[in-house]
């Protein structure tokens, strides 16, 4: 797996843990709709609620969460909307980012929440 990969998927699951910590029940891990993956849509506090998770080794080019782009977004919303209708939930959505910055020296999480709103 490259580098890459392996420094997301542990964003994803430091991200889990420290959702799991403060009271999120994590529902679905990874959900693909059509072109869109939703890293972690978790329930908490009467939401559902949409994670995206961006993990950097290093913030030289920017914090993590300023990298989830309106196309990135656009895809969340469809992906979440299926969810929702698939899964028949009526509760209201949210939609967070947790960005990870982790290398050799450095681990810290940033959670956002009500990132960005869905149109």
């Amino acid at each position: 797996m490259a580098e890459h990969n392996e420094l997301g998927k542990l964003g994803e699951q430091l991200a889990t843990d420290y959702l799991m910590a403060k009271g999120y029940k994590i529902m679905v891990r990874n959900y693909v709709f059509q072109k869109a993956e939703i890293d972690i849509i978790a329930k908490h506090n009467n939401f559902i609620i949409c994670v995206e998770v961006k993990t950097r080794n290093s913030d030289y080019f920017g914090d993590p969460q300023e990298f989830v782009t309106p196309s990135k977004i656009k895809l969340l919303v469809k992906a979440m909307d299926a969810f929702v209708i698939e899964n028949d939930i009526e509760l209201e959505t949210r939609f967070d980012i947790v960005a990870v910055l982790k290398n050799k020296t450095t681990e810290q999480l940033t959670h956002y929440e009500d990132a960005f709103y869905h149109f």
